[in-house]
């Protein structure tokens, strides 16, 4: 029986954190706006990664600027290079204003997304976006911490060794450090854009 209650436990934590992230978090208008806290939302918190240029880096290296956070990995076929386009072209569309935002792609697949990888990968996006990497151990902290949920995965459609499912959404952290909204996949340029400016 302890054996089984372990075994649960992670999926038991999940549901239970995603029922407490769904109380401070209301959802304003219409599909595809971005989610605002009206109250204290457990995401985000310290991490400790490297960067494209094989920096180390921590949360405390991006505190005084607005960060758009998104969790992805470079083998990702389709979803992870739309993302990064979107939010790219949001950052491009809000112009001047957004030069106190930097946005923020960590790799879930750190075996594969090494440092010269992750340079030239991000190098095909916006030119303040940072590419973030480390440790199996170091990626595991920073997931946890945005409670972003992923896993290696089989597909047999693929030619890849493996691929990875992970949770997808862009996350918009404060000057310092605390969440301020997020942005469904799907939400496009224009909803990402507006509800960026909303904190500018």
């Amino acid at each position: 029986m302890k054996l089984r209650w372990l075994t649960l436990l992670p999926a038991v934590l999940l549901v239970c954190g995603a029922a407490a992230i769904s109380l401070v978090i209301l959802r304003s208008g219409q599909p595809g706006q971005p989610y605002i806290v009206s109250g204290k939302a457990l995401i985000g918190g310290p991490f400790t990664l490297t960067d494209h240029t094989g920096k180390r880096v921590s949360e405390k290296d991006f505190e005084g600027k607005f960060t758009l956070v998104y969790f992805g990995y470079t083998f990702c076929p389709d979803i992870c290079p739309a993302e990064l386009q979107v939010m790219s072209a949001a950052l491009d569309q809000l112009g001047g204003k957004a030069k106190n935002v930097t946005p923020l792609f960590i790799t879930v697949d750190p075996e594969r997304d090494g440092v010269k990888l992750l340079a030239g990968y991000v190098s095909n996006f916006h030119e303040r976006l940072v590419g973030l990497t480390g440790s199996e151990e170091d990626i595991r902290a920073a997931a946890k911490a945005y409670r972003v949920y992923y896993a290696r995965v089989k597909d047999e459609s693929s030619s890849a060794d493996y691929m990875m499912d992970h949770s997808s959404a862009v996350y918009l952290m404060g000057p310092k450090g605390k969440y301020l909204a997020h942005f469904a996949y799907g939400s496009g340029v224009d909803k990402m854009a507006e509800g960026i400016a909303k904190f500018l």
